[in-house]
């Protein structure tokens, strides 16, 4: 699988109430970490906007990354 993971982004950039794009369904941290994540952790993302886009609840990815950091 290849390391390049693109951008979920379809330039509608506006975050609801809870912090998620409108656009592309990743929460703030998830945009502005982007291109600081490993690819490994971009797919993650790609998945959690997917669960986002159809009502679920998914946590941060970059919340929870920095949380295993620290633990």
């Amino acid at each position: 699988m290849s390391d390049m993971v693109a951008s979920p982004c379809v330039s509608i950039c506006a975050l609801d109430g809870d912090d998620i794009c409108v656009g592309c369904f990743r929460t703030g941290q998830e945009i502005s970490y982007w291109g600081r994540l490993p690819a490994s952790r971009q797919r993650e993302v790609l998945v959690r906007c997917q669960q986002r886009m159809y009502g679920a609840q998914a946590p941060c990815v970059v919340t929870e990354a920095r949380l295993a950091e620290q633990g």
